[in-house]
């Protein structure tokens, strides 16, 4: 099972190639997370290695947390960009941005 795994892994990695390294977190987040995570957190920056994660509550911030190390090497593995820390904030603290604005 682990073998066909990382087939599959590594296929995905070598699709998401072409995208921006944000992109190819994101879509490499629900592979990495799982169906339950993924639903309830996304990855909404990356800088320098770092990524940053929102959670939809707290409860899910904390499973986020306990499972940092295991995501990160698996993250950095399906999305093919290199992954040094993840950061685990609340979606309500995120800045809000309007329609029609740019977010920086």
């Amino acid at each position: 099972m682990q073998l066909m795994r990382d087939v599959l892994w590594r296929s995905l990695a070598k699709s998401l190639s072409t995208l921006s390294p944000q992109d190819r977190l994101a879509a490499a987040w629900p592979v990495v997370a799982g169906h339950a995570l993924a639903a309830r957190s996304g990855v909404v920056d990356y800088h320098a290695g770092r990524v940053t994660v929102a959670a939809d509550s707290e409860e899910w911030q904390r499973q986020l947390t306990i499972s940092v190390t295991r995501l990160r090497s698996d993250l950095q593995r399906v999305s093919g960009t290199p992954v040094t820390d993840i950061l685990v904030v609340l979606r309500i603290e995120l800045p809000q941005v309007e329609p029609g604005e740019a977010q920086l």
